[in-house]
């Protein structure tokens, strides 16, 4: 069974996937339970120096490959908006993410431009069917998904998104996906207004449970992950700056020890 196809069929009920952001976090993340990895592009960008956004398609394509040569599970890609803005671009997006082995990936409706953040609904619904078209294509299975960006980008109208997802979903997606839901309410009306699984962007107001009762089939934490990672680094920084002392490096703390041993075996000690 291809890794594909387990990743499809994790979708068939509730399941939590972790976003590392580089080849460290992919390998802790991977020995610790979870049954697929999906990369986080603003998780990447930061890790490179740089705001969300500013990575470039090739360099992405290359950092999947590097995820994936990092863990044994599934991987999907946050690809942003794809390699451009045509609907043929989207379909060769897919293309270059199956070549780079990830067993699926997402394409927004984000256009990259914040005079005209989101696409016309026509050019969206396009994009879509040609990357939907493109992974039918393929020889192995590849689950794609359509990410309905209005909530990221000022465009807090719900039943917008659904309508974008509803025709996401009619045009060929294997998963729908509105990130910048708020509350419980929000996500129950999109995923009972579809018929395909639904990925939710958790909240720290939200939970596991809470969310599966809503119908979410796939919960991700895109760049929170790296955010906390960050915000330890800064609190450990701030420590040493301004109060000369070191009780950031706790017993609880990762030691240097098994970092690793986590990193020569890709188990955790």
């Amino acid at each position: 069974m291809d890794k594909g196809k387990i990743f499809r069929n994790l979708h068939a009920e509730t399941f939590v996937i972790p976003n590392p952001w580089d080849l460290g976090s992919a390998k802790l993340l991977s020995s610790m339970g979870f049954k697929a990895l999906a990369t986080t592009s603003a998780g990447y960008a930061f890790s490179r120096g740089l705001p969300d956004g500013a990575i470039g398609f090739e360099e992405m394509i290359q950092h999947c490959r590097d995820i994936v040569s990092a863990t044994d599970l599934p991987v999907s890609a946050d690809l942003e908006k794809g390699k451009g803005d045509s609907a043929e671009s989207a379909g060769e997006t897919i293309f270059a993410a199956e070549a780079a082995g990830l067993a699926g990936c997402s394409i927004e409706d984000h256009t990259g431009d914040a005079e005209r953040p989101i696409y016309d609904f026509t050019q969206a619904v396009e994009r879509v069917a040609a990357a939907a078209e493109a992974a039918r294509a393929l020889k192995r299975d590849f689950v794609f998904t359509a990410r309905a960006e209005n909530f990221l980008h000022g465009r807090p109208d719900l039943d917008d998104t659904i309508r974008r997802l509803q025709a996401y979903e009619k045009a060929g997606a294997d998963v729908l996906y509105a990130p910048g839901l708020s509350d419980i309410a929000s996500v129950r009306a999109v995923c009972q207004a579809l018929d395909k699984p639904v990925n939710v962007l958790s909240t720290a107001d939200f939970t596991v449970p809470a969310l599966a009762q809503a119908g979410a089939r796939r919960i991700s934490v895109g760049s929170q992950l790296a955010c906390v990672a960050f915000s330890a680094l800064e609190r450990a920084g701030r420590e040493l700056l301004d109060v000369g002392s070191f009780t950031f490096n706790r017993s609880n703390t990762m030691t240097y020890r098994r970092m690793t041993e986590l990193l020569s075996s890709g188990t955790v000690a």
